[in-house]
């Protein structure tokens, strides 16, 4: 179990990693434009995977450590 545990960290780790960012340009935040600061966008194709393997991945890393 230990080792299952171990591997899902490092899936999620590496999954988390390779996301990208939600808020589109963190420039615009700093410099105070924020026109499209709370747009919705919606996700499509790779990103909608990765979102839902993170969330999947997250989930099982709980139970898991609930478990142990």
């Amino acid at each position: 179990m230990e080792i299952l545990l171990i591997v899902i960290s490092i899936l999620l780790i590496a999954i988390v990693l390779l996301q990208g960012g939600k808020s589109g340009g963190d420039a615009n935040i700093m410099s105070g434009g924020n026109s499209d600061l709370f747009s919705v966008r919606k996700e499509r194709g790779g990103e909608l995977f990765v979102t839902r393997l993170t969330f999947c991945l997250g989930v099982a890393f709980m139970v898991i450590c609930i478990i142990l």
